[in-house]
């Protein structure tokens, strides 16, 4: 007697197209590489070599209490894209990239779509909804679940980083960057330029980290303080000619010589 044919519907799916296997934990690894190798293939195609990162608070409004970071973040966003325009080749040079929702975050997104530039936002879903902004270039768009995929796009890809009022989020992804910094764990000089120098030295007391040894007096070259667009972006105009315009290196994607991005050296 022959074996029975088992009905269609017996097949159990492909592993990938299993979506309760896709969910569960123990596809958890397969989930964190889809969100390296996701955002990898779409800043391959749209040739972003390297980034600006604003961070700043998601609930500074246009028309709020703290209403001048937005327009100055808005005002700085657009002067670096329109000069950066000008390396424009076979890449694009130091795009402006946010963390893709409200507040200062839209505002650096909106200054670069007004210079008509590319612009990324590096979205991630939290209880709360957080949106993308409509300033964002749509093939840039990104949605995150694991935060630390998140910074790891922040971080490798920028070549500055301008930090504006921000609370918990704002400090978290600040104090990750310094600290890259400070330990060299960076391929690279990254900027880091705090905004508000008022804010900052209310909230964050550098000085006293220094009087009981918790960081050394040289730590405090690390970042550099302005309070208006300008001053910002002569800050970041000098320094990313300084230190960014150099022949690539190890973790600046080559894509004008190949479809790879090189190994990088750390991070």
């Amino acid at each position: 007697m022959s074996n029975p044919t088992p009905p269609e519907n017996a097949r159990r799916p492909i592993a990938y197209l299993d979506e309760k296997f896709m969910n569960s934990p123990d596809a958890r690894a397969l989930r964190i590489l889809a969100e390296f190798l996701e955002p990898l293939a779409h800043f391959r195609r749209e040739k972003i070599r390297d980034t600006v990162v604003f961070f700043g608070s998601a609930r500074l409004t246009e028309d709020g209490p703290l209403a001048r970071y937005y327009h100055e973040a808005r005002e700085l966003a657009r002067l670096l894209t329109q000069w950066a325009d000008q390396f424009t080749n076979s890449t694009y040079r130091f795009v402006v990239c946010s963390g893709g929702g409200p507040g200062i975050m839209e505002a650096a997104n909106r200054g670069a779509h007004d210079a008509k530039g590319k612009t990324v936002g590096l979205n991630i879903g939290l209880p709360f909804e957080q949106l993308p902004n409509p300033y964002i270039t749509p093939e840039l768009s990104f949605e995150f679940h694991y935060f630390f995929m998140r910074k790891f796009w922040f971080a490798y890809l920028s070549k500055a980083l301008v930090v504006f009022p921000g609370g918990y989020g704002t400090m978290d992804e600040l104090m990750e960057l310094l600290t890259l910094s400070q330990t060299q764990k960076l391929a690279k000089k990254i900027t880091i330029v705090l905004y508000g120098s008022a804010y900052w030295k209310e909230i964050i007391n550098f000085d006293a980290l220094v009087k009981y040894q918790m960081i050394s007096p040289e730590d405090l070259n690390l970042f550099q303080y302005a309070d208006d667009p300008q001053t910002a972006f002569e800050m970041l105009k000098t320094a990313l000619m300084a230190h960014a315009m150099q022949p690539e290196t190890p973790e600046t994607p080559s894509i004008s010589k190949s479809r790879h991005f090189q190994k990088p050296e750390s991070l």
